[in-house]
């Protein structure tokens, strides 16, 4: 897929109200072969999807070792809305807190009180961080209305042929 065509899925306002979710699940491959997804909170920043989480995560040395993955944003209603990401994930430990988890976490309801404890107990509890950062090379939009899945539109086509 090429830029421009990834940009063109990603720009559309459905798939902006999509990166402005507080989760997505994270599909890799794990260490011993076997697939992995995962809920975790992400920030998107224009051009790529950031994730944050410990520098013990069991995640990171399948990330370091197979950097492919696949990213879903839903939403839980019907029909669903669904923006489906792949891309290649390249990691950067920091120092501290990254200002994307504090952002990425802000969204949580909370009183200015909870937020206030929850902030000292993550600086607290974290001397740093890895951000995840992915950078899409491939996207898909289905809003069941205008796009569907792959595979139904390959069955709508041939019923559609059939007469």
């Amino acid at each position: 897929m090429q830029q421009n065509e990834i940009a063109e899925v990603l720009d559309k306002p459905l798939s902006r109200e999509l990166l402005a979710r507080d989760i997505t699940r994270l599909a890799y491959v794990a260490k011993d072969g076997t697939p992995r997804s995962i809920p975790i909170a992400f920030t998107w920043n224009g051009t790529e999807i950031v994730l944050c989480t410990t520098k013990n995560s069991p995640k990171l040395p399948s990330l370091r070792a197979n950097p492919a993955v696949a990213l879903t944003i839903d939403t839980e209603v019907h029909p669903p809305k669904i923006l489906l990401i792949r891309g290649r994930a390249e990691l950067d430990v920091v120092d501290g807190i990254p200002e994307e988890y504090l952002r990425m976490n802000g969204t949580y309801e909370m009183t200015a009180e909870q937020r206030a404890e929850w902030e000292r107990e993550v600086r607290s509890l974290y001397d740093g961080m890895v951000r995840i950062v992915v950078t899409p090379t491939w996207a898909k939009l289905i809003d069941f209305e205008t796009t569907l899945p792959s595979a139904v539109e390959e069955l709508a086509k041939q019923r559609a042929e059939r007469g």
